[in-house]
Formats: structure tokens, C-alpha cells, sequence
């Protein structure tokens, strides 16, 4: 009979095609907005739901009890209350590795901008060319220390494009064995390492009790004046006003942000005004192909539990507070990044 399958944004033809193909009805949602899903959820009564950009409350997921299962269209998850879901028995689920070479990329990316200080050559170059030519700072990546926190599926392949462009890697990851990490990466346990040796502290974690505003005035203040910060996890993992004045201030060399805690961005934002912060629209998992792959997959999770298998991709209640950590460490390499023999 097949079910009927809420989409507040629309999916890409991957994911509608299996689903169609498997009999379901799916439903246009009126709305971006989490009202709208309300209403749509008080008025068709869908089975599931396949979810990229509206925050999912409680009041949501409670005004259905027709609803199975909620799909998350993407690798981040917080704005799904997952509580929720599992409180009344609906299923939660999500595409983590869909868009995990996109991000990766996509912190590549701001690190480039960063090092060729690209806000503030745009500024200049026109009416001082020789300024921006001769002036303004700029620096090479080979040789520099990247520092991930949070080696998981972004993570590591960030790990892996830094040391292609001959980057030393320091990864900080309680919850993973060394073992588990990249090759070439030296596996660290104590975070303040991350922040004092690092050129770039990129940040890959989501927003937990225990990554809640992890960059803030104290690591911050760790950090070298040359160094850059690069978020493109979640804005609840850095305290924003601190970031601000340590740009302002030149604590920091400055930072490239994809995620900032209020979404659409406030234009009162104080870091809108700095020459050395970058920041985009949260679209560092939204490339031509990672909405393909998070369409697809999203579907097939859907389809999973419909046929009453267990889904490849379940989202798990996780106390990091009291979550398994490890201590073991691994070296990378001897042989130095960006050392050659001539």
C-alpha cells in the first residue's frame, strides 16, 4: 500500500524515484518553517518524513502519531529533537557520509582564503593594487599544523586533503581509537595541544554539552597570533562574542566560519564587520552532488524501515559526558610535511 511521506524541501529524483517506485505517496510540504511542518503533520498524518533545513521540536513529532520515521537529509542532526523521536517510538535517522567529502572540502577551502587573506585583498586591490600585492600578509600551507577537532567522517577526510597539500595533521578525538585514525595524522589526547601548536584549529564536532562553546576567550587565548580558526560544524561549538573581540583584537589572525549560531545570519552580527573573518551560508554540505547522495540515501532509510529492516543509519542517543574515551595515541610519519630531499 506504500506510505505517505512528508517533504517540507523538496528531495532530489534519486530519493523520489525509489521512493515512488515503492508505492509511497509523497507529500509537498507547504513550508520551510517549523509551523508549517505542524500544520502539515496535523493535517496529513504522514508516516515519515524526509527533513534538510526546518528545526523538528517535540510539539512537531507529538501532533502525529501516525509518524514512524523522521530522516534527517544530511550529516548534522541537531536541530531534530532526537529525545523526541525515540520518547514515542518514532525512528531517527540521518545521512552522515552524504555530504562528508563536501564539508571536508569546503574547510579547505576557508583554510586557502585564510592563508591569502582574501576578504581584506578584495577589499584593497582595486584602489591600492601594490598594497594588496606587496602589503598584505599572505602564507603558504605546506609545512603548517593543521589541528581537527574531531576526527569522525568530515574530519578525516580533512586530515587526508591537508596532507596532500603537505600540512603537519594533529587530530584531537576522545571517542575514537588511534588506531581508527588516518595514516599520516598524530593522534592527540590533550585539546590544549590543538589550540597552542596550530596554524589552523579546524572544528568538526557537533554541538554537545561537552563541545558547547569549546572555543571561547581561554582557548582562544591559547592560540598563535598567526592562526586562523575554521568552523564548519555547528555555531553552538564557539562563543561568538569571544571570537569577535579575538579577531578584533589580533588574539587571532582570524577565522572562516560556515556555521554561526543564529541562521539566517543576523546583519547586527559584530563579525560581519571584521576584514579578517570569512563567513558563508551554511552550504558546506549543499554541492550538486551531496544533495544527490542525501536524497538517495535518505530514501533508502525510509525504505529500510518500511520493509522492517534495520536502518544502515540510526541516530543514537549519546551521553558524551559519560561516553567511552580513549588515551593511545600515534605518530605520524618522521619525515616532515613539506620537507623535501633538495
Amino acid at each position: 500500500m506504500g506510505w505517505k511521506i512528508l517533504l517540507p524541501q523538496e528531495i532530489m529524483e534519486e530519493g523520489t524515484k525509489l521512493l515512488l517506485d515503492a508505492g509511497h505517496t509523497l507529500i509537498k510540504g507547504r513550508g520551510f518553517e517549523t509551523e508549517d511542518v505542524l500544520a502539515d503533520m496535523k493535517e496529513y498524518k504522514p508516516d515519515a518524513m524526509i527533513v534538510r533545513i526546518t528545526p523538528i521540536t517535540r510539539e512537531v513529532i507529538e501532533a502525529n502519531p501516525n509518524l514512524k520515521v523522521i530522516v534527517r537529509h544530511g550529516a548534522g542532526f541537531d536541530a531534530l529533537d532526537v529525545k523526541a523521536c525515540h520518547d514515542n517510538g518514532v525512528k531517527a535517522l540521518y545521512a552522515p557520509v552524504a555530504n562528508s567529502t563536501s564539508v571536508a572540502e569546503t574547510a579547505m577551502l576557508l583554510i586557502l582564503e585564510c592563508s591569502r587573506n582574501v576578504l581584506n585583498l578584495r577589499k584593497t586591490w582595486v584602489d591600492d593594487y601594490y598594497k594588496a600585492k606587496l602589503k598584505i600578509r599572505k602564507t603558504t600551507l605546506n609545512g603548517k599544523t593543521l589541528g581537527i577537532i574531531g576526527c569522525g567522517n568530515i574530519g578525516s577526510r580533512l586530515a587526508v586533503r591537508a596532507l596532500g597539500m603537505e600540512m603537519n595533521v594533529l587530530a584531537y578525538d576522545p571517542y575514537k581509537p588511534a588506531d581508527k585514525f588516518p595514516d599520516g595524522v598524530e593522534v592527540v589526547r590533550d585539546i590544549e595541544r590543538i589550540f597552542r601548536e596550530s596554524d589552523y584549529v579546524s572544528i568538526h564536532t557537533p554541538n554537545t554539552p561537552v563541545t558547547h562553546d569549546i572555543v571561547n576567550k581561554e582557548t582562544l587565548a591559547m592560540m598563535k597570533p598567526t592562526a586562523f580558526l575554521i568552523n564548519t560544524a555547528r555555531g553552538g561549538c564557539v562563543n561568538e562574542n569571544d571570537l569577535y573581540e579575538a579577531c578584533k583584537n589580533g588574539t587571532i589572525a582570524g577565522a572562516g566560519l560556515d556555521a554561526i549560531k543564529k541562521e539566517p545570519v543576523d546583519p547586527a552580527n559584530p563579525l560581519l564587520t571584521l576584514d579578517n573573518v570569512i563567513i558563508y551560508p551554511h552550504i558546506g554540505g549543499n554541492t550538486v552532488e551531496a544533495a544527490h547522495r542525501a536524497s538517495y540515501f535518505s530514501a533508502m532509510g525510509v525504505q529500510e524501515v518500511y520493509e522492517g529492516k534495520e536502518p544502515t543509519w540510526p541516530i543514537n542517543d549519546i551521553d558524551y559526558t559519560i561516553a567511552t574515551t580513549y588515551t593511545d595515541t600515534k605518530k605520524p610519519n618522521t619525515k616532515k610535511a613539506g620537507m623535501f630531499d633538495f
